[in-house]
């Protein structure tokens, strides 16, 4: 005797094809429209929260390249973990970017901070 399958929308058994996922057209919509729903939620927290990195790094970077207290760019909402590339110097030194604005942790006299830049056309060639 086959085992009953559970749609995994509704609940309902599953009748038909053994190799069938959902009991009905209506539940297989339903289960993509919600992954395509999570898909795109997660898109817009990225979109969402690396324009609010480059709107801070913007803000605080007026002169090309600056030193900022780490705190002050987290307690306005930075996340160091979301950006859109890097770049390495010859030091070995890792920038991290959110578009045109770059960000490099330092640590001062035991104070974490971040080394603010501005993408430079040479940054290209390494």
């Amino acid at each position: 005797m086959e085992s009953s399958r559970m749609c995994p929308v509704c609940g309902a058994t599953i009748k038909g094809r053994s190799d069938k996922k959902f009991c009905s057209a209506k539940c297989r919509s339903i289960n993509q429209y919600e992954n395509r729903q999570k898909s795109e939620a997660f898109y817009f927290k990225v979109d969402r929260q690396l324009k609010i990195n480059r709107k801070l790094l913007k803000k605080y970077n007026r002169s090309g390249y600056t030193t900022i207290r780490k705190t002050v760019l987290i307690e306005e909402g930075f996340d160091p973990k979301f950006f859109t590339h890097y770049w390495k110097n010859k030091k070995g030194d890792i920038y991290l970017f959110v578009y045109e604005y770059g960000f490099l942790r330092k640590v001062d006299r035991g104070k974490e901070k971040y080394v603010l830049v501005l993408w430079q056309d040479y940054m290209e060639r390494n």
